[in-house]
């Protein structure tokens, strides 16, 4: 793909799947899935599948995140990227914090990411879910977090910021372009 003013020849983005994970709302998948293509991103939105037992942490009643990874990345070929999309808690290990509650996480770079819906606010849930799905798009491309406050690669830090976040900051685009995404 030959990106406008690039003066180069960008790799193409691979295929992105965003894989529904078990009792996850159809509605808020295709949300998702319409942002995507709007923004003329190759993908794939696949059927639903269930949740894998082994990444069920029973003592906080929360789906490991690294688990959920593992998981999704072993499900498809690799020249995807995949991101699992769920309704229930994830966690990771964070900070000396064996259970850090989180609203997703990503292979940084990597394959598969997987962002819940559980955390976010009711009110606006479809436009906060579909920036962190950025933002872990971001993470499997080998973005770090941004120190921009508004850039959707900052760092949550334990909350929800996705309200103060309004697009990839220029830094961050550049890095995206470069791999092939015209994510903006």
């Amino acid at each position: 793909m030959l990106l406008a003013g690039a003066g180069c020849q960008a790799p193409a983005p691979p295929v992105l799947v965003l894989q529904p994970l078990q009792g996850f709302p159809a509605p808020l998948a295709q949300s998702v899935y319409k942002q995507l293509r709007h923004q003329r991103v190759p993908v794939v939105l696949a059927r639903p599948r269930p949740l894998p037992r082994a990444a069920y942490y029973r003592p906080r009643h929360r789906y490991r995140a690294d688990s959920l990874l593992r998981f999704l990345t072993r499900q498809f070929r690799a020249d995807t990227v995949v991101i699992g999309l769920t309704r229930h808690d994830i966690s990771t290990t964070k900070n000396g914090h064996l259970d850090w509650g989180v609203l997703g996480l990503g292979y940084q770079p990597g394959r598969a990411a997987v962002v819940s819906s559980f955390r976010l606010r009711p009110r606006s849930v479809s436009t906060q879910f579909y920036k962190v799905v950025l933002h872990e798009i971001g993470h499997t491309q080998g973005l770090p977090h941004c120190p921009e406050p508004t850039c959707f690669m900052r760092d949550a830090e334990g909350g929800n910021p996705t309200d103060a976040e309004t697009s990839f900051c220029p830094r961050c685009v550049a890095r995206l372009r470069d791999q092939g995404w015209a994510l903006e």
